[in-house]
């Protein structure tokens, strides 16, 4: 448009110099004239007359020029044009869909995302939003058909779709298919945090300890999760591991784990119990007698103490002799008083165990103190003093079961934490 109005600018300055070059003829008395001939076909004309002629004609022959080119270009126009017109409804379509998207509208959205995907300038953001549409309102045929398109419409992005498929899965607790997603996307980028949250959460979602345990190096090394949540899930991990290698009572697995098991887990008292536990139920209390007597005298814990009464050493006398030991630092401590007198019974040192079980009961009344004294005196033929301790431990069992219901109008009983953790262990 710019360039046309410059050439008519400029046939216009030639006119006017024509013209003023004519008009001045004229004044002069010449005003000069033009003939053309061609075969027996003679023009003649004024120079003014020729020159106008001259000028109109050229202006003429330029708009038709235009025009000519202006036909030969239309077809390319109106296909640019028309590309406009449906990437702006594509646009307008996108737009809403992410609203309807947001509202909750979930046919809606889908149809919109979808009937102008493939003129958008932005298809990916079309099928993958249109899949967490079809997610949503449970169409998961559709939803794995638009993350196909996804794909295929963009092969470079096959993280961002397989980001999007995994989370789907997870989301609708698919778990197997989030994991094999998960695994695709680890070959691909294997320390991106994305992907490891989401294995992460796929595996806890599955309760599938060996493979957060096999997870923890690399969220440790690219630091997908805060400090804190790490040390809870490697505490939740390993214990949950030493749970099931416990249930199998393979002695050479228990000590694989612990020996695996980074210094400040294994230090928790929590996690010892557990470890002390599983080892003594699985016969080899003998083997870690030293390392629980050592736990003890770093940090005095009753369950732990109670453990260590469980353990079943070859050599009875020294075990009680270490034992004995704790008396010193601590010596009104009643779990420690219960433990010295099942030692002593299992050295048939009865006078002893008696005095130790009397003890414990005197700074604090327990079950199992009445139990193991009725039990001592029973094998001594006291038959009376054996039945007086055991009405006494039933009548002081039957008191606490009242109070935990009154305390728990619901009637859910709680075990002691003792018994729970070493039940196994005892027997």
């Amino acid at each position: 448009m710019k360039k046309a109005v410059i050439y008519v600018l400029i046939a216009l300055s030639i006119a006017a110099g024509v013209g003023f070059f004519v008009h001045r003829q004229l004044t002069a008395g010449d005003a000069g004239y033009v003939i053309i001939g061609y075969d027996r076909w003679v023009m003649e004309s004024s120079l003014f007359v020729m020159a106008i002629a001259l000028v109109v004609a050229f202006v003429l022959f330029y708009f038709l020029i235009r025009v000519i080119l202006q036909a030969m270009s239309l077809p390319k126009i109106l296909k640019k044009r028309g590309g406009e017109l449906r990437s702006k409804r594509s646009q307008d379509a996108l737009i809403t869909g992410l609203i309807e998207s947001a509202e909750g509208n979930w046919e809606k959205a889908e149809r919109n995302l979808i009937r102008h995907a493939a003129d958008s300038g932005a298809p990916l953001i079309n099928y993958l939003t249109a899949a967490r549409a079809a997610h949503s309102r449970g169409a998961v045929e559709q939803r794995d058909e638009y993350l196909k398109l996804a794909h295929e419409t963009m092969p470079e992005a096959e993280l961002a779709v397989g980001l999007t498929r995994a989370e789907l899965q997870l989301s609708n607790k698919q778990f197997e298919a989030a994991l094999e997603s998960l695994t695709q996307l680890n070959k691909i980028a294997p320390s991106h945090a994305t992907v490891l949250r989401l294995t992460h959460q796929a595996y806890a979602q599955m309760e599938d300890w060996e493979g957060l345990h096999r997870l923890l190096p690399a969220l440790h090394k690219n630091k997908v999760l805060m400090e804190a949540e790490i040390k809870l899930l490697e505490t939740e991990t390993y214990s949950a591991l030493l749970k099931q290698r416990s249930e199998t009572g393979d002695v050479t697995e228990l000590r694989e784990i612990w020996a695996t098991m980074p210094g400040h887990i294994r230090a928790s008292t929590g996690i010892q119990t557990l470890y002390f536990a599983a080892m003594i139920e699985a016969g080899a209390g003998e083997e870690v007698e030293e390392e629980l007597r050592r736990a003890l005298g770093e940090e005095w814990d009753e369950t732990l103490l109670v453990l260590y009464g469980c353990i079943q050493l070859s050599d009875r006398e020294k075990q009680l002799r270490n034992a004995e030991t704790w008396l010193g630092p601590h010596p009104k401590d009643a779990v420690l008083f219960r433990v010295l007198g099942k030692l002593a019974i299992r050295n048939k040192q009865w006078n002893k165990a008696r005095d130790y079980l009397e003890k414990s009961l005197e700074v604090e009344t327990s079950v199992e103190a009445y139990q193991l004294l009725g039990d001592l005196l029973h094998r001594q033929n006291d038959f009376a003093g054996a039945c007086h301790y055991y009405r006494n431990g039933l009548m002081f069992a039957s008191s606490e079961v009242v109070a935990q219901i009154e305390q728990n109008p619901a009637g859910e009983i709680v075990e002691p934490v003792e018994e729970e953790l070493v039940s196994s262990a005892a027997q």
